[in-house]
């Protein structure tokens, strides 16, 4: 069976720069297993945006585009599981969850950062405040420093930014 033009186009961008992309993450992540992945990640995203690969006019600058977006996010889900981690640690051994336990609850820390990208931090605090310790719009007004009215505005931008995440295709 003859390979499809399109996958012929990919494959040809892949093999011209594929090896260049390799030792660019390389750099930056120091780490050849992360620069494997992100390497591969960024070819992945690539083929899910369905771009002709003749129509990227400066492929390296788009790849390394793609691939610091993805070291940044890696760099994220890293400070966050280091986080979750040492608030585990805080625990009781008989509270603290399974190892798959842990490994879904980071999972699910992941999206909801993902989801909350790009609101303020202040939004962000509010809503973990509220979702991850339970506080009352007052706590959290007390904690931040502003009104619970205040609160409650930030409780909505961030609901609907979740929304909108779950909603997004």
């Amino acid at each position: 069976m003859p390979v499809s033009a399109p996958s012929n186009k990919l494959g040809f961008f892949f093999s011209d720069h594929h090896r260049w992309l390799l030792q660019h993450v390389q750099r930056h992540l120091r780490n050849h297993a992360d620069a494997e992945d992100t390497a591969a990640e960024t070819f992945c995203q690539v083929l899910a945006s369905r771009i002709d690969p003749e129509q990227i006019l400066q492929p390296r600058a788009y790849l390394s585009t793609i691939a610091r977006r993805l070291i940044f996010d890696r760099h994220r889900r890293r400070q966050l599981e280091i986080a979750y981690l040492e608030r585990l640690a805080a625990l009781p051994e008989q509270l603290s969850p399974s190892p798959q336990e842990q490994a879904l609850l980071i999972e699910a820390l992941s999206a909801i950062d993902r989801a909350l990208a790009g609101l303020p931090a202040i939004v962000k605090s509010a809503f973990l405040y509220s979702q991850l310790d339970g506080l009352s719009y007052v706590a959290i007004a007390r904690r931040l420093g502003v009104s619970e009215r205040t609160v409650s505005r930030y409780m909505k931008q961030a609901l609907r930014q979740v929304y909108l995440a779950e909603v997004a295709p």
